[in-house]
């Protein structure tokens, strides 16, 4: 049963009377962000981490869905990979709770080892993604991120469908045929009429060590036309750097002060 007054998206809701999201009433959560770009590889989820942990830096409470159940990394860019969620009624489930006090969760806390594949068909996948929101112990946060697996299957729809989203971040990288495949992903967004926040671009650039010039492998000229065609914003461009690089590697530590200045531009942008 749906429960519209803690629900992050009851101001925008044209649809209460219909609605089928089930929220948690022990949970206060204000905003929900999903971070989708529609193909995988462009580094969605090392942005929903950096995002988390900036939003944290700036004071709020901050928790990560990872909804990319056959795929997850939420844990190890974390820096939590070894720790496991619990159950003690064997219904409320509770977070996994990163150093910073971040709150996490993902199936890669119910398994043995995080190499252990998850084999599960379409609506298991899709029923865990729900149990995620509506049963893990949020309680107060500012932001919920998803972090949602890449493609516009299954559960993008499920999440879409299933949990209030605020909006949608995008993420992509300065190549055309990435941007037709986050086009497909923009399209399904409006046709679930749900906000597209707009777009980070990833691996924008990379910086000479030397005199500090940027330097585009693409020119650029095809994420402006993707832009104005699909009538988005640009949120920020990341470079390629060993710092973004080594996270996937050794958790989300300490940023540097220019990606720090990148991420506070985004965030501004969203929140």
């Amino acid at each position: 049963m749906s429960n519209c007054s803690s629900c992050p998206s009851k101001s925008s809701c044209k649809s209460q009377s219909t609605c089928n999201i089930e929220n948690n009433p022990k949970n206060n959560i204000k905003k929900i962000i999903g971070v989708m770009s529609g193909k995988g590889g462009v580094g969605k989820s090392t942005i929903t981490a950096l995002l988390a942990k900036k939003l944290n830096k700036m004071g709020y409470k901050v928790g990560i869905l990872d909804s990319d159940i056959t795929g997850p990394s939420i844990p190890r860019l974390m820096g939590v990979s070894n720790e496991r969620a619990i159950s003690p009624n064997g219904k409320d489930i509770y977070p996994v709770i990163t150093k910073e006090n971040i709150k996490t969760m993902s199936v890669n806390y119910m398994v043995d080892n995080e190499n252990q594949p998850i084999v599960w068909k379409g609506p298991l996948i899709g029923n865990t993604v729900k149990q995620f929101y509506r049963d893990v112990m949020w309680e107060e946060l500012d932001y919920l991120l998803i972090d949602m697996p890449p493609g516009t299957g299954d559960v993008a729809l499920t999440v879409m469908q299933s949990i209030p989203l605020t909006g949608i971040v995008m993420v992509s990288v300065p190549q055309d045929m990435i941007s037709m495949i986050v086009a497909k992903a923009v399209n399904m967004a409006k046709m679930l009429n749900i906000d597209i926040l707009g777009v980070v671009e990833n691996m924008s650039y990379i910086q000479c060590p030397d005199c500090d010039k940027k330097i585009k492998l693409f020119e650029g000229e095809e994420t402006e036309k993707f832009l104005s065609e699909m009538n988005l914003k640009l949120l920020g461009e990341l470079p390629m750097t060993k710092e973004i690089v080594n996270i996937t590697h050794n958790g989300v530590n300490e940023i540097s002060k220019e990606l720090d200045s990148i991420l506070t531009g985004i965030v501004n942008n969203i929140k």
